[in-house]
């Protein structure tokens, strides 16, 4: 019986995620799941701070370093997101045709967020 290994385990993919990351950071800013730009003064632990998303997580057989496969997103929305796959087309804003992948209603103002 063969058993398929998950592709995040295999070896390299860890430099080549690491050099997509690098691209969507630099290239993108506009955060994938909410539509809402993403500011890059905030750094990790706040919130509303840069990080790349799985369109379809690794769990559920995407790619892990692949860069059509990653996204930029707030850390709290890629948080919320977590493993799941989502159907875009059933989130599409008619104001500003903004295609989201956002699946959670409830939404929290992280402006005024203070790490301590």
């Amino acid at each position: 019986m063969a058993v398929s290994k998950r592709t995040d385990r295999l070896p390299g993919n860890r430099g080549a995620f690491e050099k997509a990351r690098q691209k969507i950071l630099k290239t993108q800013t506009v955060c994938g799941i909410c539509g809402k730009p993403v500011d890059f003064s905030y750094h990790y632990p706040h919130p509303l701070s840069p990080t790349v998303d799985h369109i379809v997580p690794v769990s559920k057989g995407g790619h892990p370093s692949d860069i059509n496969n990653l996204q930029l997103a707030h850390r709290c929305c890629n948080r919320q997101k977590a493993d799941k796959l989502v159907d875009s087309t059933k989130y599409i804003s008619e104001e500003n045709k903004l295609i989201s992948n956002r699946l959670l209603p409830q939404h929290a103002d992280w402006k005024n967020y203070r790490a301590s």
